[in-house]
């Protein structure tokens, strides 16, 4: 019992030195191949507390992958270690989190390996634009926009179907089909515009892609983690923080590793801490939110106006 808890204690200490190394672009690849090497000799028998320690260092070679490195070469020895731990954790949140990085790890290598073919996709395909063809490919259409005309489609298609009575024809039905169709197809985005209509909570919009693009990055360094505490982390991720790490800050100060916050602000739009939001896209949305700021104003200034005529006849 001794000798395995001497034993365990050795490991640790080795994967936390080698853990460190990570942070060193010099030494990253030789660090994974040892955690690689001690992973094949000892995870099969290991006990569950230096399970988790090497689920930790692994989780690690994923995330500075992500927040600090792109050359291949490195992702592709990260993507084995990943690929070799994945099969053998039997927790399902933990395979669930591998499964997810070796994902994202072979999404990687395909974009540095098929650059061109992307890219080529996208471009060349101008569109009309006050009468001019333009260079850049069409920006996707708002959502709120998306909604609005997919509901005056249909609308228009059971007019339609409704004023020809039995003499409907085929493309009529057709027509009204396929808008049907694509309706069931955008459920998600139609019901809750139909919701905030009748009064109900309206459904934050993506951040804009511009807005987050310009949050400033930061490197943490000694200092700055000090002041953080040994114990700090990414609220989104949950790792530790570590010398090095690329931090990406919202105007709230609060920062998270960047492949973490630009997911979450796509579909929550808010800070994971405080709830600060950034400006979206959508100007209709941007329009309510700004109205719901003016009202909550006339009904601050007229709350006070009643609380001061009610201090006069005191």
């Amino acid at each position: 019992m001794g000798s395995s808890s001497c034993s365990d204690g050795s490991l640790k200490q080795q994967l936390e030195e080698l853990q460190k190394q990570l942070g060193k672009k010099q030494r990253f690849e030789d660090a994974v191949s040892s955690i690689n090497s001690l992973l094949k000799l000892h995870y099969p028998s290991a006990s569950p507390s230096l399970r988790k320690s090497f689920y930790s260092v692994v989780c690690r070679v994923a995330t500075i992958l992500k927040t600090r490195y792109t050359a291949p070469g490195f992702w592709l020895a990260g993507l084995r270690l990943v690929e070799l731990l994945e099969p053998l954790v039997s927790d399902p949140s933990e395979k669930s989190h591998l499964r997810n990085c070796i994902s994202q790890a072979k999404q990687h290598l395909n974009e540095i390996e098929n650059p061109v073919q992307s890219s080529e996709s996208s471009a060349n395909r101008g569109y009309l634009f006050e009468g001019h063809l333009t260079v850049d490919p069409e920006p996707p259409q708002p959502q709120w926009l998306v909604q609005s005309n997919l509901m005056n489609a249909f609308a228009s298609a059971a007019a339609a179907e409704s004023s020809q009575g039995s003499a409907t024809n085929v493309n009529t039905v057709e027509n009204a089909a396929n808008v049907l169709e694509q309706l069931i197809d955008h459920l998600d985005s139609v019901i809750p515009e139909i919701l905030e209509n009748e009064g109900g909570v309206r459904r934050v919009p993506p951040a804009s892609k511009e807005v987050v693009a310009e949050l400033p990055v930061i490197t943490l360094t000694e200092e700055i983690l000090a002041k953080l505490g040994s114990d700090s982390e990414c609220a989104i991720c949950k790792e530790n923080l570590l010398v090095g790490d690329n931090m990406q800050e919202l105007p709230c100060k609060h920062t998270f590793h960047p492949p973490c916050l630009k997911p979450w602000l796509d579909e929550h739009n808010s800070c994971p801490i405080c709830r600060y939001e950034l400006q979206t896209d959508d100007h209709d949305y941007e329009s309510w939110k700004e109205r719901e700021k003016e009202a909550e104003e006339e009904r601050k200034g007229a709350a006070n106006a009643v609380r001061g005529g009610e201090y006069m006849y005191v």
